[in-house]
C-alpha cells in the first residue's frame, strides 16, 4: 500500500489482545492513546499496557499523550516502557517543548505532535524542523467513532507543502474517522500513516484478520 497504517488500541478487543496482536503485527506502528480525564473527559491505555506489548510485539508503538501534565518523567516513563514514538499536544508543553523532543529525540526515538481540528499548525513552527510525526487529528480528541471534521484537510495540505518546500522529515500522520468514506481525501491531502479505530477496522468484522483485509482492500481501492 502507498501509506502506512496504525491501529488505535483504543479500540481492539481488551479481552483478546494477544490473540489479536497476532493480526496486528502487520502494521507499521500501533497506536496507544494515553488519556488521563482531564485533558478529555475519558480514561485510557497507560505506560504499563506498552511494557507489557513489548514482550508480545517488535511494531513500534506510538504513544499519544492527552494528558494534561507532559513533563520529562512521564515521557521518560513511556520511552522505558517501549514507545517507538511519543507525541503530545503543542499547547500543554509550549513551556518546555524543546526540552521533551531533545529528550525523545536523544535515545533514537521519534518526536511529535498532534494537531486537535481547532488548532493552528503555526503553532509548531519553532520546532517543526525537529519533529519526526505530525498528527493531524479530525475529530475532537478523546473518544472513538465521532464524526469527520473537514476543516483538518487544509492543514494537512500546508504541512506536506512545508515539507516538500523546506526538506522536512516528518510523517504525516491522521488521526480520526480513518475508513473506507475518507482514505483518498486523507491521502490527497498528503497523509503518509492512516490511524485507523473502530470504522477503518475493528467494527469492519468480527474476526480481525479478515477486518484487516476488507481495510487493506478499502485502502487500496481508492488509491492504490
Amino acid at each position: 500500500m502507498n501509506v502506512k497504517i496504525a491501529p488505535s488500541l483504543m479500540c481492539m478487543d481488551m479481552m483478546n489482545v494477544r490473540e489479536q496482536m497476532k493480526v496486528l503485527k502487520r502494521a507499521d506502528y500501533l497506536h496507544v492513546d494515553i488519556i488521563d480525564w482531564h485533558y478529555v473527559r475519558n480514561m485510557c491505555l497507560a505506560p504499563v499496557f506498552m511494557q507489557q506489548l513489548a514482550q508480545i510485539t517488535d511494531v513500534p508503538m506510538d504513544a499519544h499523550l492527552m494528558v494534561d501534565n507532559v513533563d520529562t518523567d512521564l515521557v521518560g516513563l513511556c520511552l522505558d516502557s517501549g514507545a517507538g514514538a511519543v507525541s503530545f499536544d503543542p499547547n500543554v508543553v509550549q513551556p518546555r517543548a524543546f526540552r521533551l523532543l531533545d529528550q525523545i529525540k536523544n535515545v533514537g526515538k521519534m518526536a511529535g505532535v498532534f494537531i486537535n481540528p481547532a488548532m493552528p499548525l503555526d503553532i509548531i513552527y519553532p520546532y517543526i524542523h525537529i519533529l519526526d510525526m505530525i498528527t493531524f487529528m479530525t475529530v475532537d480528541p478523546g473518544y472513538a467513532g465521532q464524526r469527520f471534521i473537514e476543516e483538518s484537510l487544509g492543514k494537512m495540505t500546508h504541512a506536506k507543502r512545508l515539507k516538500e518546500e523546506k526538506g522536512y522529515t516528518y510523517e504525516i500522520q491522521v488521526d480520526g474517522s480513518c475508513n473506507s468514506k475518507t482514505y483518498k481525501k486523507l491521502y490527497d491531502a498528503g497523509a503518509e500513516i492512516f490511524v485507523v479505530g473502530t470504522s477503518g477496522l475493528f467494527n469492519n468484522d468480527p474476526d480481525l484478520a479478515r477486518a484487516w483485509e476488507i481495510m487493506e482492500q478499502d485502502i487500496t481501492g481508492q488509491i492504490g
